[in-house]
């Protein structure tokens, strides 16, 4: 029997149209960040500065984009585990796997990260979770992943704005961010109060304030996986200050974490794979807070290149390599039921057996 919308893998083959459009669009964001920004703004040539960048620094960079893609993982693989031992099957590596190959989809499919999300949910449901359970899963882990996201903008604005955080920042470089991350917390712990209904509202918000409730009882019960939430944020901002020192220095604690924050906000704008936004968000969020045009410009690019570009080709090696997990999975769950189907088999013609004798 042909196999259903939602039995199919979400993502297949990637276009030629995709692969243009993403490769344009990288295009055009590069030349305007390197050549033709400088030549408006009167600055130093971006081409040469690129040359200069120390290859310790955008080694050591390189490394801890890896180690933030395995606070992914890991996160990833504490979340599909339910307290019952249940999601066992989705072990480090399959983790490793889905979080490559999310990546991978969200670039080469421009969805605002629909796509990533489409495979995860996909990978979920073959591991043998119900479409529910996996409904769960992927709120909780959403919630865990950004509540350190909504966090560094409430407490790191405030911070900064009252002098804790050094790093300095005007009003709407750090209140009207603070103000966005507590609203959204706000909003999200208030859905534990929403009951299932019929309205939108209720059923957009309830699914929410399920996963905040099994966020809660994860880190009551002291699961060491959720440092991965951490990891993931904290070694990707660690990226980018070192390619800050590779070029140069970096900016203060707070400037840092902040703009790349700010930054990142440009993640929900409708651009094909996300390109350009992200870049300019914290290329202009770093130049806000005091930072060299030209340092920020260099920076940005080579912590873009090493957290978005260079993890796809990765990515798509992992979509094929998870392909054959789900087939292993497959083929084990086709081995369990065989045995069922042979003894209600056996059961039938044994009942045939006994209303002809």
């Amino acid at each position: 029997m042909a196999a259903t919308t939602a039995e199919r893998p979400p993502i297949g083959r990637v276009s030629p149209r995709q692969i243009v459009v993403l490769v344009l669009a990288s295009a055009l964001m590069v030349v305007g960040l390197v050549v033709i920004a400088p030549a408006l703004a009167d600055l130093p040539d971006v081409w040469s500065k690129l040359s200069t960048g120390h290859l310790g620094w955008l080694t050591f960079a390189l490394i801890l984009e890896a180690l933030s893609f395995v606070g992914y993982a890991i996160l990833f693989r504490a979340v599909s585990i339910d307290r019952d031992g249940n999601g066992t099957r989705i072990g480090f590596r399959a983790s490793t796997e889905i979080a490559l190959a999310g990546h991978a989809a969200t670039r080469l499919f421009a969805s605002a990260g629909a796509g990533g999300i489409a495979l995860t949910a996909w990978a979920l449901r073959k591991s043998g979770m119900e479409a529910r359970d996996v409904a769960a899963r992927m709120t909780t882990f959403m919630v865990l992943l950004y509540m350190v996201y909504m966090g560094a903008l409430l407490f790191g604005g405030l911070g900064m704005y009252v002098g804790l955080i050094p790093g300095g920042g005007s009003f709407s470089l750090t209140i009207v961010p603070a103000i966005f991350g507590g609203a959204v917390i706000a909003l999200v712990a208030s859905a534990q109060l929403v009951q299932p209904g019929e309205s939108r509202l209720r059923r957009w918000l309830a699914p929410v304030g399920q996963g905040v409730r099994d966020a809660r009882r994860l880190i009551a019960s002291g699961n060491a996986g959720l440092l991965g939430s951490l990891m993931k944020w904290g070694f990707d901002i660690a990226c980018l200050w070192a390619c800050f020192e590779a070029f140069g220095a970096s900016p203060a604690f707070g400037a840092l974490v902040l703009g790349y924050f700010i930054g990142m906000l440009a993640n929900t704008l409708p651009l094909p794979g996300g390109v350009g936004g992200v870049d300019g968000g914290m290329i202009g969020a770093f130049i806000a807070f005091g930072v060299d045009p030209g340092t920020a410009i260099v920076a940005v690019l080579a912590y873009r290149f090493f957290s978005f570009w260079l993890p796809i080709a990765p990515g798509a090696v992992a979509f094929a390599t998870l392909r054959r997990t789900v087939a292993r999975w497959e083929a084990e769950d086709a081995g369990e039921r065989e045995p069922e189907r042979r003894k209600r088999e056996r059961a039938h013609r044994g009942a045939l057996c006994h209303q002809y004798s």
